[in-house]
């Protein structure tokens, strides 16, 4: 009986072991999980694609100046040529977002730091008062880990140019290199000056996100018609300007016109004016035969010296010689 029921128990530990090797056989080979590797396969293939994707593009700037490795990188993104990998970079943005919202990460980062710190500082501690050797001093490693410098130097580079992207792009819109892109950033720029006033800095993020990568998914679903629609728009603004340039062309010749005639009439009438105010002048203006003689005087010379004053002389003479003759008196 005890062999029966071993035998019997063994048996149905079998048919288990069987049933559940079939059961995993079959969730393994089915069609969903079948369906889930190739979706695997096929995002994994995607993102290999987005992330060889980053290469200096072959045309430049509007001034010949080349772009970086993240024009190729963004507009593969944002084009949706690779549906999976651009709704995976779509999804984490707006993860971020909103884990950065509602979630404090720098006070989290913090408790987490010190709960690691004391765990660590713990259980050294209890390690060499207990075994007299800590137990994070032998799982300590033998080398600390550094950054090599060719990964730092790639982590650089790729920051200079992720920098360089912004910039040659801010300096695009601003130049009205692409007319549609920088009137597009006009009317963002001003919608977003005054949704400003009424959402927050998140939702304005989550909203540009958004922009940024479905409408350009909307254009390339529907290319034909908007193409259509803007090359009919610039048709009619063309149209409109040839117009324009027409009558202002028009008018400011009619205008060039009647200003050269109205100057050479007012020169005319200028000149006319000025000769009959010189005839006029000329005819009534005084002869030289009417103005009186001046008259006639007779001009003395005046002698250069002055006559010597001789009677003077004389008199001063004699008041000396009589002086001298005069007896003086004794004191």
């Amino acid at each position: 009986m005890a062999d029966t029921a071993i035998v019997n128990g063994n048996s149905n530990a079998d048919t288990l072991k069987s049933n559940a090797t079939a059961a995993y056989k079959t969730v393994t080979n089915g069609p969903v999980a079948q369906n889930v590797m190739e979706q695997s396969l096929k995002t994994s293939d995607e993102i290999s694609k987005l992330a060889a994707s980053r290469h200096t593009p072959d045309y430049t700037a509007a001034n010949g100046q080349p772009l970086t490795h993240y024009h190729s990188f963004f507009s593969e993104l944002l084009s949706w040529r690779n549906p999976r990998a651009s709704a995976i970079a779509y999804a984490s943005t707006v993860s971020l977002i909103f884990v950065f919202r509602y979630l404090d990460v720098l006070r989290w980062a913090f408790r987490l730091t010190w709960i690691t710190l004391a765990i660590t500082v713990g259980a050294e501690v209890a390690g060499k008062v207990l075994l007299n050797n800590g137990f994070i001093t032998q799982l300590r490693p033998r080398h600390y880990y550094t950054v090599p410098k060719e990964t730092l130097n790639t982590v650089v580079g790729d920051v200079h140019e992720l920098i360089n992207f912004f910039v040659i792009e801010a300096q695009r819109v601003l130049f009205a290199e692409n007319v549609y892109a920088s009137a597009a950033a006009a009317l963002a720029a001003f919608i977003s000056y005054y949704l400003v006033r009424v959402v927050p800095y998140w939702g304005l993020a989550l909203i540009a996100t958004t922009m940024a990568f479905f409408v350009p998914l909307i254009y390339t679903t529907n290319q034909e018609l908007i193409d259509s629609q803007l090359k009919h728009a610039g048709e009619i603004v063309n149209a409109q300007t040839a117009q324009l340039r027409t009558v202002a062309q028009r008018h400011t010749e009619q205008a060039a016109q009647v200003t050269k005639q109205y100057m050479g009439d007012y020169t005319a009438k200028a000149q006319a004016l000025l000769k009959n105010a010189r005839q006029n002048k000329t005819a009534t203006g005084p002869k030289p035969d009417d103005f009186p003689a001046a008259p006639k005087t007779e001009v003395k010379p005046e002698p250069e010296f002055p006559a010597v004053p001789k009677d003077d002389i004389k008199a001063e003479s004699e008041e000396v010689e009589h002086a001298e003759t005069e007896p003086m008196i004794a004191s």
